[in-house]
């Protein structure tokens, strides 16, 4: 079977290259290298399975393209930092719905049946009921980025039920983890890093949020999309992470602990409306995964784990 992933040299997709190509699939790797890097690739690059393909998905040409001759396409590209929506919302848009709009047009076009989205639990925006699960209403997203990923699943579900693409959307939690290069760990390591004595947290600290390690969620997106294979389903929506949630401040405890400082003075901002760390931040997510868990699939990591992990991982790959 050959698979398209689009994305495939960012954090997440890497991983799920990783775990495509040790399972036997041949790989095409479509990214613009804006937040990926081909060192995340440096395993398979020259592999006869893998094909590495630079381009930007704004351009439909690019899309036609890439999807030329796939079974399947796994659609994780987009501009991770959610934060810039409320500083440069064009840029989110362009990368999230038109690059979604245009990859939707070359695979109805070359008839590719099968999808894959990896969406966000920031379509949920301030849930009223927690957990969360995936048939909440009303959907009411806060941030551009989560407005931008809820018009992602829109168009997904309006070709998929008029062009009979069959498609899966998977709403993701906070994922975290090896090769990340943005989020709460990431920025905390390197704030130390200047300054090992103080550390800037954004908000009040209290934000409080699932986080799920990134070989959870790559394991989970090859569970449910083989379990959504076996149904007569068009399109299906789960939600993709951990059954606990852990504070800010909690990650920047650990962060500080994991690097052997001591009498670190935190710094918080003070935040925007009750505490956000900025304009759209979502102060308390969790997600129902009950649905996940019924076809067979649960994280191996709860948040706090999986948060420590992370923490390790990346201070390794800094040699710190």
């Amino acid at each position: 079977m050959r698979v398209l992933v689009v994305g495939g040299a960012g954090f997440i997709g890497s991983h799920l290259v990783d775990t495509l190509m040790m399972e036997g699939y041949r790989v095409r790797v479509l990214d613009n290298l804006s937040a990926g890097s081909l060192e995340n690739l440096g395993r398979w690059l020259g592999d006869v399975n893998v094909e590495f393909v630079r381009g930007d998905l704004r351009e439909a040409s690019v899309a036609s393209q890439a999807v030329k001759d796939v079974d399947v396409v796994f659609h994780l590209a987009a501009n991770p930092e959610v934060r810039i929506g409320s500083q440069k919302p064009e840029e989110i848009y362009e990368n999230n719905v038109t690059a979604t709009y245009n990859l939707l047009e070359a695979v109805r076009r070359h008839g590719v049946e099968r999808l894959v989205f990896t969406s966000s639990s920031t379509v949920y925006g301030e849930a009223r009921k927690i957990p969360t699960p995936e048939d909440y209403s009303p959907l009411e997203p806060i941030s551009v980025y989560g407005a931008s990923k809820l018009a992602c699943e829109a168009l997904i579900s309006g070709y998929a039920h008029t062009f009979k693409i069959k498609s899966l959307i998977l709403r993701l939690a906070n994922i975290v983890g090896e090769r990340s290069n943005h989020g709460v760990i990431y920025d905390f390591i390197h704030k130390l890093r200047r300054n090992p004595k103080i550390l800037e947290i954004l908000g009040d600290g209290t934000q409080r949020k699932s986080y799920l390690h990134v070989s959870d969620c790559v394991e989970a997106t090859l569970h449910l999309y083989e379990e959504f294979e076996e149904e007569e389903k068009l399109y299906d929506v789960y939600n993709v992470g951990s059954e606990d949630w852990v504070t800010v401040r909690e990650i920047a405890d650990m962060v500080v602990e994991t690097l052997g400082l001591e009498n670190v003075e935190y710094k918080f901002t003070g935040g925007v409306e009750g505490g956000r760390g900025w304009p759209g931040d979502v102060k308390t997510m969790l997600l129902d995964i009950e649905k996940a868990k019924g076809k067979g699939w649960k994280p191996k990591l709860n948040s706090r784990q999986a948060v420590e992990k992370a923490i390790q991982e990346l201070i390794h790959s800094l040699n710190l």
